[in-house]
Order: C-alpha cells, then structure tokens, then sequence
C-alpha cells in the first residue's frame, strides 16, 4: 500500500504481516480544555503543533510515506483506549511507528504521569486520567520494528522512572534488535509551552533543509534532539530540552525521523561512494563544465580525439590496460574523466542531459554502456579511505578489520579476491590522485596488486599460460596532474620529472598517457567558453570575445570557466571583454578573476571581506572540505576578527556565497554524512591560502 507523505488517514492502520514496510504517525493531542482560562489559545497551539509535525513527517524520501492517521477528539478516558484499539496499536506491524502525544499533564505522587482529558478530575487521576505509560508502552510493546515517543506534556519527565521499570514487563526478544525510544519535552516540575515546541520544531526544521547539511535520507534520535535543542537558551534547556524517558542505545539513522534536508536524486554507477548522490554531483559539474550546481547545460565541447581514446580505451576490444590522464593545473583532466563516468552510466543515458552530451560529440567518442565499474574522487583521501570507497563502488561490504590489522591490508586483499573472482572486466577510475594522502601507499598498497591483471594479452598467448592475467582483466584510467613537458608533443614525462606520473609509468609501462594541455586544447577552450557565454550573443560579439579570452586563459579550463561565467552574468560581454582593466585580471588567472568577483559581491549584500573570510575557511579545512552548521562560522570568524556577526547573520551570509556570483568558487562533498564544502580547485586553494595574495587590495579599481 502506498501513501503520499501528506495524506491524514481516518482509517485504521491495520495490523498484518503484508504491511510490513509500512509507516505510521500517530498524534493523541487533547486540545479542548473547558476550565482553561487559555483555553483557545491552548488549541491553537495543539493546532500549530499538530501543523508542524504533519509538515516534518510528510518529508518525501526513499522508504514508503508515513500514514497519517488523524487525531481523535478526546474527551474522556475512553476516548484513548478506543483510538489504541481502532487501530490495533497493540498489535501494529511494521517499519517505523511514531507516536505524538501532547496535552497537560498531571504528576501524579508516586513518580506516575496522567494524561489529563477535558473530563479529568485532577484530585482522581486514576479514574477519569489516563497514565501516559499505558499509551507510551501501547507502542513500544507492538509488533512493530522501530518506535519513537514523544511526550510533550506538563511534568512529562515524571515519567521516566515508572517507564524504565515497566520497559522490564517487555520480552527481551522484542527489546533486543529493534530501536524503541521514548522523549519527553518537559522536566518534572515544568508546565508544557504550548507554543514553545512548534517554533523549536519549525527552526529545526528549516535549519535541516538549510545549514545543518546532513545527507542521510532519515536522522539518528541524537541528531534530532541536538537540533531541536540549538533554538533553546541556555537557561532554559535544563526545563525544556528534549531528554530520554527510554534511550533505545542506537545512534544510527533511523526510520521513525525523515530528514527533512535530505534531496532524493537517482543514484549512478560509480557515484555510489563517498556521499551517494552528492558524489553523482560532482562528476556531473566536472562532466558538464557548468559553472554553479543545479545548472542543467552541458558546456564542455571539443577534445574530440582526446575523447575518442578514452572511448576506445573503454571499449570490449581492450579488456586490460592503463590509460593516465595528465596535465598541468586546471587543464580539464577531471573533466575527461568525468565524462566517461558520466556517459556510461545507465541510468544517465536516460536524462535529457546526456542528450545534451550527445548532440555536441561524435559517436565514437562515447564509451560503450556500462564501460566503468567503480569510480571514486580520492582528493584528501588516505589509502584506506581509497580501498573503502572503491570496495562501497563495488557494491561489496567491507571485510571486518581484526584488532591489531591493517584496513589497507584487507581491503586491498578484498579488492584483489574480487578481481580474480569477477567474471568480466573491473574497470576503475581514479580522480585527482596528486590530491589525495598517502599517494606512495596508494600505489604500492592498492594499485600494484592490480598491475598484473592491467597487462595486455600476449597474440597467440595459451589462456591456460600465466593465469593470473589469462582470465581476470582490470583497466585504471587514472587522473594525475604533472607539469607541462618543454616540447608540446611529448607526451611523456621529462627525465628531470620525480612526479607521480614517472611512478605511475614505472609500475604500469604500458600504460597509454594523454594529456590535457597541448596545443589543441586552444580550440577546445574556445568553444567551451562560446558555450558559456551563451546563445543570446550576437556572432561579431563571440567572433571577437571568445578568441581573445581563450588565449589569455590557455590552457586553464578552471579560468575559462570562471572569466566564461563573468561574460555571461553582464548585461555587455563585449564591452567587458575589451575593458584593459578585465584584461589584465585575467592576465591573472584565477587570482584575478577572484579579486573581480570579491569586489562586486557586495551587490549581492555579502559584504566582501565577509566572503573572503568564508572562502578562506573553506580552503583550511581538512578532508573533503568544511560543513556549514556550527563549523564554517567558527573558522571564517579567525579571519573576520575584530569584526563578529551572530550565527543568524552567519547563515545569511554563508547563503548569498552559496547561491550568489561566488558559488562556482565552492564544490561541494560528503563528509560523515555531512554536506561539506571546499574551493572548486586546488589551485585556488593555493590563491586562498596565500597570505600576499592581496585579494581585497585592488578588486573595486579593476572592477
């Protein structure tokens, strides 16, 4: 049975082992309190409650939707017990069940909580209450997998004890394996805010689909309560923090919290590690050369021949082999790479944009469907990280690491017994290893073991004659920066060269090198920056603009990109493009480019040192880059000093760098389950990093 996240359901939620994938909501809110002096504003704030957790638990993910079942009118005691029984909650199967219960509440003096109902007589609570255990123990003893409670209700922390000794009543086989929790919003001696836990749970929310950056389709229950937690005062979360009444011990995700910042997007072969379909974003910016996130063009022409080798490298008449993608800073060499990953993929052939993709090339230089078996991006990556991510790539769990063992050590041990194992060629890509950690045990630990299954057959060779490489077949097509030889047809390394690429050539020396910096990757910047730019220019304007800019930015695609989106975002790309002042930024480079930008920020009401601040915050982060939340703040604030904001006017500004002329300087990434962000390219890194860089010195003259 399937259900829109929004649906409220009057129905019962029925009981059956058919419905076992199915979730459910269910809200007891009592709302209408005749004695009351408050009594309208009190159901008002029951309304906004209810309003808010329909809102939150409607959030659309990969698992089945949440029935929603509607509140009842509770007058009386019975009113409960027949709502548990009309919908079998005793006895619900299941995925998840969540359970809302809110009202005043009575503390009782013997550590018991009543639920208080219009027809309640405070002095008898227990004949005309309800023991909010009865209700909370309803759904943790049901048949259903994962549970979560909250109770938000006056002295609801009275609670706690006589749930914990009656949690005893429940079979250890239903306590062991399943995640039941229970929280409560009250302390003991606190009255409920009626409006107090929507307006949490409303910044909480916002702060999940904006800052908080978390990636996993569902919350842990520790995640969720830290955030709903940030909007308390510190005075005030001794009384009204959410607290575990019953603590189910997991910290992982689970299906009871939908994450309401999480973006369903299909995922691609080879993008499966490192952050799901955040990496399938990375390989489509590369891919693509667009310049901010959720742009849907594909701009990247040209390097035609270039691409037809990786297509014919990638084609089942080569089996096994080596193919190195090099070139110097900024050259496109993960672009090349990209677009192989990208374009046989199955699933991307699919979407519009690959038709895109196929409208601006030959046939013969796409790979075949289904060519790459794993990809992975292994910047800031150590060598474990690297075994793991081609390992999640692969679809193969990790093998457990013993106690006093070597996770290279295993990994790569699985990684090879794969290899010999597969039936058909493994094809691996590897981005941006001059980037990554530990390269010199990337390649003795990870890649050598590969080396013999990457040789060519032999004509005529026995397939029973060296059988190592006779049946298994490997092909790396790896991306390594290096710098630009002296003759532009040389493609090999210089003898003077120590780099990875002469290692790279010494354990695979039949490996194919092709680079991304010579002589025809002029006309290929050309056309890239004509895409850029647009079709909106007349023909004398991308005569004259496209030509001059190419050359000057030659062979950076990194600057053709930048100085392209630049043209594209003026009312006038002619007029900028003769400006000597643009002129002699581009000259520049990627320095330069910045230094424009960063002077016409303000524009956009982000003031410039600001941006720097974060821009530079993003380049001292460690590992895949820095996340927003608490953390970016934090370090753009070092570099701001003496001048401070608060964390509101933090997340502004960090929001207009995101979504304004700065965004196509940041990329993004996964990082534990965290959205984080760093600088497109490692040489702005360098720029960001460089204390004479003088950014902020010259822009608004230039400018």
């Amino acid at each position: 049975m399937q259900h829109t996240g929004g649906e409220v359901q009057q129905g019962p939620a029925l009981a059956g082992d058919g419905l076992a994938a199915q979730r459910v909501l269910l809200t007891l809110a009592v709302r209408n309190y005749d004695d009351d002096y408050e009594a309208e504003a009190f159901a008002e704030g029951i309304d906004r409650q209810l309003s808010v957790v329909r809102e939150w638990w409607s959030t659309p993910g990969p698992l089945q939707a949440f029935r929603q079942v509607a509140p009842p009118e509770l007058q009386t005691r019975d009113d409960v017990e027949d709502f548990l029984r009309a919908h079998q909650v005793r006895e619900m199967r299941g995925q998840a069940l969540v359970l809302f219960v809110t009202g005043h509440g009575i503390k009782g003096k013997s550590d018991t909580h009543f639920l208080r109902l219009p027809a309640s007589v405070e002095s008898r609570p227990l004949a005309t209450a309800v023991r909010t255990s009865d209700i909370v123990l309803a759904a943790l003893d049901s048949h259903v997998k994962n549970v979560l409670v909250i109770v938000n209700a006056c002295f609801a922390g009275n609670m706690h004890a006589e749930i914990a000794a009656l949690y005893k009543e429940i079979p250890p086989s239903r306590r062991e394996g399943r995640n039941l929790d229970v929280l409560t919003t009250c302390s003991h001696d606190s009255k409920i805010r009626v409006l107090q836990f929507p307006k949490l749970l409303e910044e909480a929310l916002q702060r999940l689909r904006r800052t908080a950056g978390i990636t996993t389709p569902h919350l842990s229950v520790p995640d969720f309560m830290a955030e709903y937690a940030r909007g308390l005062r510190d005075e005030e979360k001794r009384k009204f923090k959410l607290r575990y009444a019953l603590d189910g011990g997991d910290s992982e995700p689970t299906p009871c919290l939908p994450n309401p910042g999480y973006v369903h997007l299909p995922e691609m072969l080879g993008t499966a590690q490192q952050g799901g379909v955040l990496a399938q974003g990375y390989w489509l910016d590369r891919a693509t050369g667009r310049p901010r996130e959720y742009d849907t063009g594909w701009y990247f022409r040209g390097r035609t021949e270039l691409n037809r080798a990786v297509a014919s490298f990638l084609s089942p008449a080569v089996p096994r082999g080596v193919m190195l993608i090099t070139g110097c800073a900024g050259s496109g060499k993960s672009a090349v790479l990209a677009r192989a990953v990208t374009l046989s993929d199955p699933l991307f052939r699919d979407d519009p944009m690959y038709k895109a993709a196929q409208d601006s090339a030959s046939a013969d230089t796409f790979p075949p469907e289904g060519a790459v078996t794993a990809a992975v991006h292994v910047r800031h990556l150590n060598a474990a990280q690297v075994a793991a991510s081609l390992l999640h790539s692969l679809a193969l769990p990790l093998e457990p690491v013993p106690a006093a063992g070597d996770q290279v050590d295993v990994w790569s041990r699985q990684l090879l017994e794969h290899v010999r194992t597969c039936d058909q060629t493994v094809t691996i890509v590897l981005d941006g290893l001059d980037e990554a950690y530990e390269q010199a045990r990337i390649i003795g630990d990870i890649l050598t073991p590969l080396a013999d299954f990457c040789l060519p057959r032999v004509p005529g060779q026995r397939q029973d004659e060296h059988a190592e490489t006779a049946v298994p077949a490997v092909r790396l097509l790896i991306g390594v920066r290096s710098s630009r030889p002296s003759q532009s047809s040389t493609s090999a390394p210089s003898s003077e060269d120590p780099g990875l690429l002469r290692a790279l050539l010494q354990l695979f020396p039949t490996a194919h090198v092709e680079r991304t910096d010579n002589e025809s990757s002029k006309n290929d910047i050309a056309e890239y920056v004509e895409a850029l730019i647009g079709d909106g220019v007349d023909d004398s304007t991308v005569a004259e603009v496209v030509p001059l800019v190419a050359k000057m930015v030659w062979p950076s695609f990194i600057d053709a990109r930048l100085a392209g989106d630049q043209l594209r975002s003026t009312d006038d790309p002619l007029t900028l493009a003769r400006s000597e002042n643009w002129q002699r930024m581009l000259k520049r480079g990627i320095r330069g480019l910045l230094q424009r930008d960063l002077a016409l920020v303000g524009g956009d009401g982000l003031p410039p040192d600001v941006a720097l601040a974060l821009l530079k915050a993003s380049a001292f982060a460690k590992g895949q880059g820095v996340p927003w939340a608490e953390v970016w703040p934090a370090i753009a604030g070092v570099f701001l000093a003496p001048k401070s904001l608060n964390g509101d006017e933090w997340d502004a500004m960090i929001g207009k760098l995101l979504n304004g002329r700065l965004s196509g300087y940041l990329a993004h990434a996964v990082e534990d389950d965290r959205r984080v962000y760093r600088p497109a390219h490692e040489e702005l890194v360098e720029v960001l990093l460089d204390p004479d860089a003088r950014l902020l010195d010259n822009g608004g003259r230039d400018a």
